[in-house]
């Protein structure tokens, strides 16, 4: 009798937490419950990322939450969003983002940069090397054609004393900025979206010069005018953007991030509830462990 009364326990028990289980959807063939859906979005690779970049946002908000601010994050935001104008909703879109979750994506970046600060020792040589290749946030426009005849054609038309922002709106390929006589969002060397050569002739030149010669991109030939072109000056007015920089820098460094991210949930004290996802983070905390005994 009571080892019916212990096998029918189990069985109220097993029926009592499928009955708990919200539907999430419903067929001609029955219902998908959430303990379904779950059991088989955890066997996946895109379930186990999404589980570890909750755990992730979860211990980087409570070690470092007070150093991001809203206005940061709303700051971010607005630069992507005057970046791409009006396709800002469509690109959101197409990438499965809602303004929210953008802006939860943002923050979440930004909490991991201050994660890799708190674990970086900036050294004085790496601030020198930095510097040899530091430039100061700098303003151009510029006009882009197919040809490089074309290209010069416009050059003569500058040195002839033709405006350039009306040769801009004329000729130049950019639909993005013609009608703003070629004038892009200020750079620096840091900025990754520039081809290096457009990069390197921007650079070169003074406020208020042009390329006397076609600078050759994959997108075409280009005209370069500089609107805004700050003095270097000396390094150690520009320790704090060196720094920036190298922090940067280190934000694509997926070995260093593997190691800081493994610090940052060993520090959490992670304990994973379901066997089953017992060694999602197994990597990033042997990515931790080996790095502590080496140093």
């Amino acid at each position: 009798m009571k080892k019916w009364l212990l096998a029918l326990a189990g069985i109220l028990m097993t029926v009592s937490l499928a009955a708990c289980s919200k539907t999430v959807a419903t067929t001609s063939g029955g219902k998908i419950t959430e303990s379904a859906y779950y059991d088989s979005m955890k066997k996946t690779s895109s379930g186990k990322q999404i589980l570890q970049q909750m755990i992730l946002d979860k211990v980087l908000e409570k070690q470092y939450g007070s150093k991001v601010t809203t206005k940061q994050v709303n700051a971010q935001y607005n630069t992507y969003a005057s970046e791409y104008g009006s396709s800002f909703s469509t690109v959101l879109s197409e990438n499965s983002l809602t303004k929210s979750s953008f802006k939860k994506q943002l923050r979440s970046n930004l909490l991991l940069r201050e994660a890799v600060k708190d674990h970086t020792t900036i050294t004085e040589k790496q601030l020198k090397k930095q510097w040899k290749s530091y430039q100061p946030k700098t303003t151009v426009a510029h006009i882009l054609v197919s040809k490089k005849s074309t290209a010069e054609e416009i050059i003569k038309k500058l040195q002839a004393g033709e405006s350039f922002t009306k040769l801009a709106k004329k000729y130049s390929t950019d639909t993005a900025t013609k009608s703003k006589g070629g004038k892009l969002s200020a750079f620096d060397n840091t900025d990754t979206s520039l081809a290096s050569a457009f990069k390197k002739a921007a650079f070169a030149l003074k406020q208020g010069e042009y390329t006397t010669t076609p600078v050759k991109t994959s997108y075409g030939y280009h005209v370069i005018k500089s609107i805004k072109r700050p003095a270097k000056g000396k390094m150690s007015s520009h320790i704090s953007e060196l720094k920036t920089q190298i922090i940067a820098s280190d934000m694509n460094n997926s070995t260093l991030l593997q190691k800081v991210i493994g610090k940052v949930l060993k520090k959490g004290n992670v304990s994973i509830k379901d066997s089953d996802l017992k060694d999602i983070l197994s990597s990033y905390l042997s990515s931790s462990s080996s790095s502590s005994s080496s140093n």
